[in-house]
Formats: structure tokens, sequence, C-alpha cells
């Protein structure tokens, strides 16, 4: 296909005149959202429009003798498409790719103007409209655009999944039924088997690798069209990956073997730009949940999401749940028969794609609808039979049409179980459950909040994942969500922000990321839930805290002595549960005081003891014991108020500093040093340095934190900065922003032009961060 993304002119207000060619539209590029969006306080309004695109565009040479068609993979959300001013379509979804045939309105080698006529309003004629909806929907050509020459007659599908592991069945849909097809697979370019069919067939391929998240191996398929002289019509190619997909009672099964599917539940938008994110930043998210989040599963909720974005869980080995659009409102009879369509498109477009595992054929968090359902279900299964279906629900014991029960199980209130069990969620023993959603809005939480309360939300994470796994009555857990997003008034803080992330809207770690990030064993992780900062803390006293880390065991320092050694306990479901830190004296009473191991035992537990209650709420019986401890060891209360402050309150003297060191395998592999810092200074990531420049714009994401001089995240900095670019690279968003919890973010793209793009971040209190980018190509817009 032949991208067409560049030349395109806009305007806010859909007309006739614009239509005609007439005036002069916003030179666009896709993909495009219609406003750039503040990142606080975004309203509808801003997006709401009937708007318009339109651009001539020129016909190759070699369309002669070939049918013409136009696609577009994602316009929100009713697109009215326009060839030499006359209507080529309607298409009434804004999360599926579309296309319509231009054949007979165009001639090889002319130009022709095409538009767009684009509804971005809420409209409750389509899903996922017609009431209140918790995420900014936006508005745009935000996906590409492509222009697709195909001979007469053609393979409109290629359709490969596999029964078995070593067997495909490749069914396919012709433009004149009953043609011959060729069907090979590849290896590279090794050709493993090959055979003929008119309509599907099957091939054994033995000696092929299994697709899986650690070995994510994927084969090509190609279908050729013949004519009675065996000459090549048309050709049709996919990737796909041999593997198999079961969901029984006791889980979900890969292969045959058991795969607990632990993720996050992911929207497709970001900051300034909504949706309007090009190829690189959608593989990006999928990069960030499998190597950063050590996710093994993702919910593409509520809707399905950019093809780049599941091609890139394909090939990193990433499961998806994908579903159709909506959120909670069941509209009439025409409204339900679009969400049919949308299930037709959504299974008909990504069902080649071995990542994905679930169809989502229910309107999230809906109320029952049998007749609506069977239809849906039904459709589900005929397109495609190698796929489970099922569909989100927040209701107990819910009508169940479909093969897996997923349920938001919102239960856990921090001092509950984490999960309900399954007699009381399903009344379907013989299928599976799984948690679809967890969290969120129960306990929302920002960068910028106290860090207890980070901690919490990074340890109700932990509780629900852990005992989801533990009882094996679930076959996985979809945390909500991966990042904060924008909502509607109805939704959100004050801001109109849903904080319910592990990461912030720039995809910057909060805590309870690294309770994710630390399920994996390919990189050491260790987070600290606490600052270590006695002014955090009531009367300085740092009690409990937890660190998140997939190290064996954490050692504790105390200003470079040696403290106590702590071990995950309790945490039967995770691969590595938080690690409980609740004695800050350990031997040091020993070391440093010199008492006998006796001495230092009891004392040690009457100053933690002080320190959990306060010597004024001290109960009764742990009075007696204090009282005892004195006087067996010839102490003064004196002595224990100093010892109190030197051990407990970490009062009056100079600040301590905390060092926490992760060891496997009895080798230190990770260290965090916690202490007040004294000089700030900017870290700033780019997704990538290079960058390409075509008939297509690419970008990079910027994450940016403040960080202290131990690398720790000033999470206190709420800096304001200032962006500068320079050379092939312009801002994607604001020149201004404001470090949150110290933390924040920013986008650049690519001008059409190549060579170096530079881009400065600048704040007052810190030096400056320069980044230098290399842009590849450029001279398309020339």
């Amino acid at each position: 296909m032949i991208s067409i993304c560049s030349g395109w002119e806009f305007t806010e207000q859909w007309s006739e005149a614009f239509l005609r060619g007439e005036g002069t539209g916003m030179p666009v590029r896709l993909p495009h959202n219609v406003r750039q969006l503040p990142l606080h306080y975004s309203s509808p309004a801003d997006y709401e429009m009937v708007c318009g695109y339109r651009r001539m565009l020129r016909i190759p040479e070699e369309a002669a003798g070939k049918r013409v068609f136009l696609q577009f993979d994602g316009a929100a959300h009713i697109a009215r498409v326009y060839c030499r001013g006359q209507l080529c379509c309607e298409h009434r979804c804004g999360y599926t790719a579309f296309r319509t045939e231009i054949t007979e309105l165009v001639r090889p080698g002319e130009e022709v103007p095409i538009a767009v006529e684009l509804d971005c309003t809420e409209n409750g004629q389509i899903p996922p409209f017609g009431f209140v909806i918790d995420y900014l929907t936006y508005g745009g050509l935000y996906r590409e655009a492509w222009l697709d020459l195909r001979g007469q007659e053609y393979i409109e599908d290629l359709f490969v999944f596999t029964p078995e592991t070593d067997l495909l069945e490749a069914r396919l849909t012709l433009s004149r039924p009953g043609m011959r097809c060729r069907i090979s697979v590849w290896d590279g370019e090794r050709c493993l088997a090959k055979g003929e069919t008119e309509e599907k067939l099957r091939i054994h391929v033995p000696g092929v690798t299994a697709w899986s998240p650690s070995n994510p191996k994927r084969y090509r398929c190609r279908a050729e069209l013949l004519d009675g002289q065996e000459t090549v019509l048309d050709v049709q190619e996919t990737l796909f990956g041999f593997r198999t997909v079961e969901f029984k009672p006791e889980g979900f099964f890969l292969n045959g073997e058991p795969a607990y599917l632990r993720g996050l539940n992911r929207h497709q938008c970001f900051p300034f730009i909504g949706y309007a994110a090009p190829e690189s930043l959608q593989r990006e998210d999928a990069r960030i949940l499998k190597e950063e989040l050590s996710c093994t599963a993702v919910r593409t909720s509520h809707y399905p999401q950019s093809r780049y974005f599941i091609d890139e869980c394909d090939r990193l080995g990433l499961l998806v749940f994908t579903e159709i659009p909506g959120w909670q409102h069941i509209g009439g009879e025409a409204w339900k028969d679009q969400a049919v369509e949308n299930v037709r498109e959504m299974v008909c477009q990504y069902r080649n794609h071995p990542s994905i595992v679930l169809w989502g054929v229910r309107i999230n968090e809906s109320q029952d609808d049998d007749a609506f359902y069977l239809r849906t279900n039904e459709l589900c299964h005929r397109l495609d039979p190698s796929r489970p279906s099922s569909g989100v629900r927040y209701l107990r014991k819910s009508s169940l049409l479909e093969d897996v029960y997923a349920f938001n199980d919102f239960s856990h209130t921090g001092q509950n179980p984490g999960v309900l069990p399954k007699s009381k969620v399903s009344t379907h023993p013989e299928k599976a459950l799984l948690v679809s959603e967890h969290n969120g809005h129960m306990f929302p939480t920002k960068s910028y909040d106290p860090w207890a309360k980070r901690q919490e939300q990074a340890l109700r994470h932990a509780r629900v994942q852990n005992d989801a796994r533990a009882d094996g009555q679930h076959a996985g857990c979809f945390g909500w969500c991966m990042f904060d997003y924008a909502t509607h008034k109805d939704f959100g803080s004050g801001d109109k922000i849903c904080y319910h992330g592990v990461l912030d809207a720039f995809r910057n770690p909060k805590l309870a990321a690294a309770l994710y990030a630390s399920q994996g064993d390919e990189t050491p992780v260790l987070e600290v839930g606490s600052p270590m900062e006695i002014g955090d803390y009531p009367g300085g006293n740092l009690g409990e805290m937890y660190v998140f880390t997939n190290a064996d065991e954490v050692e504790l320092y105390k200003n470079d002595c040696f403290v106590k050694s702590f071990r995950t306990q309790g945490w039967k479901g995770l691969p590595h549960g938080p690690v409980k830190i609740d004695d800050t004296i350990g031997c040091l009473l020993e070391t440093r005081e010199g008492f006998p191991k006796a001495k230092a035992a009891q004392v040690k537990d009457l100053l933690l003891t002080l320190g959990k209650h306060g010597s004024p709420s001290l109960p009764p019986l742990e009075m007696l014991k204090g009282l005892a401890v004195l006087k067996r060891w010839g102490l003064k209360p004196g002595d224990i108020a100093s010892l109190y402050g030197k051990y407990v309150g970490n009062w009056g003297g100079e600040a301590t500093v905390w060092r926490f060191d992760g060891k496997k395998d009895g080798k230190v592999v990770v260290s965090q040093t916690r202490c007040p810092g004294n000089t700030l200074h900017l870290e700033a990531k780019a997704s990538s340095l290079m960058l390409r420049e075509g008939e297509r714009y690419d970008m990079a994401a910027v994450r940016i934190r403040v960080l202290d001089e131990n690398e720790g995240l000033a999470c206190y900095a709420q800096l304001p900065l200032r962006l500068r670019t320079e050379g092939a690279i312009a801002l994607a968003g604001p020149e201004t922003l404001c470090a949150e919890g110290g933390s924040t973010g920013c986008y650049v793209r690519t001008t059409g032009e190549s060579g170096e793009g530079r881009l400065w971040i600048e704040s007052d209190q810190t030096e400056p961060v320069l980044l230098r980018f290399t842009v590849e190509g450029g001279g398309a817009l020339a």
C-alpha cells in the first residue's frame, strides 16, 4: 500500500465550499488530532466538531488496469469519504479501519480531489456514545491513510490460524469465488510448505517453533491468486505464529501449557496529541508494558487499538485481550447493529495476530442483553473459530454467553482479600474467570501524593495480583491501568484526569509500576516505598515501609553500617512479593553500642514499640515490659530517650544516609540510596534519538524527571521547565511545562527535513539538558 499521510488540508468547520476546493485549509499530516489539548482541564468541547480534510491525490501510472482503493486506519468517529465531490462511503466507527473503492472515479497519471467529512462529536447513534463515558474520545484522522492498488481479481482477505502448533489453516475471501490460490509458508526466505485451494487449506508444517511470550517466533503465509495459465494475479502476505490458546476452568493455556495473564489495561491516548500518535509511539507503549513493567498481557480498553501496537505485541510476545468500543451504555436497535458490525471489523482486521488470545464482544460494563450478545458471540465464533470470546462486566453472576467470565473486581479496599472467590462472581464453574480491572478508581494516586499513599497504591496492586494468582481460580488479572488519562467532567479528579495509572500520562513510573516491573527477572529492580526522610513522618519515626524488588534479599545499611537483611514473606501468588522493612535498628545496638545480644534484642523491641505507639500512648502491658527491660539492664529513662532519638526518631544530628542493597545469589545486583538531596538535576530519556522522516512523520516521546544526587526521584519538585527545539524537529505540545511529583514529559516530531534536531530542556534550578536527534530521510514535503 502507498502512504497518503502528507499533503492534507484541514478545517474545523466542514462545508460544501470546502468540499468544492474553495478557500484555504490548514496544512496537516496524518496522524492528526483536531486540536492540541491541554494536559489538565481538557474537555470534549475541545474536539467535538464536524471538521474536514482534503487533498489532491495523484493516481500512479501503475494503476492502469487495476482497482483503486482508499483506506483509513482510524477516523474519529463518523467519516464520509468523497472523491471528485462524490460520496464514496460512510464509516460509523472511530476505532476500526475501513476502505472504499474509487476505481471508476480516477484515471492513472491524474490528480483527483479527495475529502473526508468527519463528525468528531460524541454522537449517541453509534458506540461507544449515548450516555456518560469515562475517557475522552478525541477527534481527527488519527491513524494513517493509504492508497491501495489491486488487480481486477484479487484476494480480499487471507485468514490464517493454527488449530495445532504444527498445523496451519488458511481461509480465503476472493473477489471472484472459485479461483485457485497457492498457499505457502515461509521462514525468512525458506519455503517450509505449500499447497493450492479455492477457499481453505490445511497444511502440516513439522519442526516449526511455537509462538510464545518467551520466544515470539513468527512465520509468513503467502497467498497467490492464479489464473488458468498459472499467472499470479494478486498476492497477499501475513505474519502469523504457530500457537494454540485455550481457557479452562483452572486457567489459561498457551500451546497446551498453563500461562497466567498478568497485565494492565491501556488506553491509546497521549498528552497534547490525543489519539494521534504515529507508529513509533504505538510500538513504544508495547515495549514499556513488556520490558519495563514485565507484563505478560494487556487489555486494549475499551476499543481496538493501533495495528502497530498489536504488531509490536506480536513481535515482543505480549498477550492481548481486545474488545469492541463501548462503555456501559447499550443503545437502540440501529446502535446494536453498529456494535455487531464493529465485532465483524475488529475480528476480521486483527485475527491474524498471534498475540490476541481473547475477543471482547460485550459492551464494557453493560447490563445483560442476551438477544444482543447472542449475535455478537455467534458472529465472533463464525469469523474466528480459533479464539474464545469474553465480555467485561462489573455484575456478579450475570448471564454468560461468552467462553470466559471477565469481571471487574473492585472489591479490595486495603484490608480485605484482594479478589472475590469464583463462587461469589460466576455461576459457571465450568468456565474460566479472569479479573479484567482492579484498583483504579478505588484508590486514585497522583505522582505528587504523599509517599504513604503512593506506597499503598502499589501494595493494593500487589494484593490483588497475588490473591488472584494464588487462589487457583483465575486465568489472569489486569490492573487498571497503565497510565493516567484525561476524562469527562463526570469522572476523574477536579482537573478531569483519572489518576488511576501505575505510570503518569507521560509514561513516567509511579511506585506501583515497580510492583509490576519487579515480577520480571531480566533486569534487576529495587524501589523503596519510603523517602526515608524524617520530615515525612509524625515524630520522625520511620516505622514500616516496603521495598519492591526481584532480588532474593534486601540488605539495609544506615550510614554504611549494616542493619539487617530482609526477604519477602507471605506472597504466594507473586514471583517476587514486596519486601517489608519493619526494623531500622537491626544489629546496630550490638555493633554500635556494644550491647550483648540479649540486651540488644530487648532494648530494640522496646524502642520499636515506643516508635509504634509513642510513649504517652504505650499500652499498659507494654509499659510493664519496658520497665522490666530498664530494671534488668540498669537503664534510666534518659538512656532510652537518647537511644530513641538516635535509632528511631533520627532527630538532632546530620541527615541519615540509608542504603538498600538487593542481592541475588549472594551478590549485590541493584542498590538504592535514600538521603535528603542538596542538588537537583534533570533526566531526559527519549523513546528514540533516531527518527525517520518520509511520507509519514515520526515522533519521539521524552520522559523527564527531576532527580537528586543519589539518582532518586525528587518527588516534591514542581519545577517549571522551558523547552526549545532547533533543526529538523519541532515540539508537539507547549513550550513550557511543570514537573509534577518530579516528573513530566514532551513530544518532538519531524518536520519534513533530515539532519540533526536539538531539544533543550531548561529550568532555573538545574543545569539544562540537551538531546540530539538524528532525522533520516526528509525532503518529502519539499
